[in-house]
């Protein structure tokens, strides 16, 4: 059958999801013009449009279409073309999903297993003239790493402290296995807050700041660029900055970040970028979909160097 109204269609809307191997992924649904669309979060990176959209006999069957090169027997660049669907069948706000891809030997088909449920409906914007901050918690104390962690232990930790910065160096070897640095968190966890900070990078350098350890401000080296939701104080291939003010690299650049109801403001080295705008799920690399948790802040380390200080955060008071 093809694509049936918003209003009659239970798929309609947004998916918290934990794809297979328990990583954190996001699905949006909605109807236009009578079609169904689709939009996927796949773990780490964007957020991205699928190919395809409709209902077989119930269920939801998503689409996407991947490309990659190969050499054929005589050596020649060829295309090869792999349809990936997943099936996707409600039960109450429960989503029972399975992935399927071709094996490389295109003789059969691998298939995954996950879920999803239902994203908590979105909470009108805040009146943040009249949320009340606590007082100043810093999350830095300029001498040890006392109060955060990695994400992953198994990783290994470019973090120390130099000179009263919080300082993340990573190198990989040419010839080597590259080696996977960690991400730096909080040991304690929040709900809405305010987060100042400094941070500075070299020409090239990418990071990242997670707010309940789900949503990525981005921190990157895009001075110059257009706009995009990719550059510097974006929330991460989801929301566009509406001016740019990022600075050269080496120059030490403000973030003042606020997260209520869900809502995001960020103000980069003085100037409003995104202003108290509805954040509609999680951005890659979170460390869960599920957008009611609270959750640490941290600090994207397993890209390229970066340098951090006076990282201060000032909870809401109820």
């Amino acid at each position: 059958m093809g694509a049936v109204a918003a209003s009659d269609n239970p798929y309609v809307g947004r998916w918290e999801l934990t794809i297979p191997g328990g990583a954190a992924g996001w699905l949006g649904v909605e109807e236009v013009n009578g079609d169904l669309r689709a939009s996927l979060l796949w773990g780490g990176g964007s957020v991205v449009p699928l190919d395809a959209a409709k209902m077989e006999m119930g269920k939801l069957v998503l689409t996407r279409i991947n490309k990659s090169q190969r050499k054929d027997e005589s050596g020649k660049s060829i295309t090869v073309t792999n349809i990936e669907t997943i099936h996707a069948r409600l039960n109450g706000d429960t989503l029972t999903l399975t992935d399927i891809k071709p094996r490389a030997n295109g003789q059969d088909a691998e298939r995954a297993d996950f879920t999803g449920r239902r994203e908590p409906a979105m909470p009108p914007a805040p009146d943040l003239s009249k949320v009340k901050f606590g007082e100043p918690v810093p999350l830095f104390n300029g001498k040890d790493l006392t109060g955060w962690r990695l994400t992953d232990p198994k990783a290994l930790s470019g973090w120390s402290v130099k000179d009263g910065l919080l300082v993340n160096e990573v190198s990989q070897e040419e010839g080597k296995p590259h080696k996977n640095y960690g991400n730096l968190r909080t040991d304690q966890v929040f709900e809405e807050f305010n987060l100042t900070l400094e941070t500075r990078l070299a020409k090239g350098g990418n990071s990242g700041v997670y707010l309940r350890g789900i949503y990525e401000v981005q921190v990157a080296d895009t001075y110059g660029r257009p706009l995009d939701p990719h550059n510097m104080g974006a929330i991460y291939s989801r929301i566009k900055p509406t001016v740019s003010a990022e600075k050269t690299p080496g120059e030490w650049q403000t973030m003042d970040i606020t997260l209520v109801d869900r809502h995001v403001t960020v103000i980069l080295n003085g100037k409003k970028i995104i202003d108290n705008q509805p954040v509609l799920g999680c951005t890659g690399g979170a460390l869960w979909s599920d957008v009611a948790r609270p959750g640490p802040i941290y600090l994207q380390g397993d890209h390229t160097g970066i340098e951090y200080r006076n990282i201060v955060l000032k909870p809401v008071v109820k």
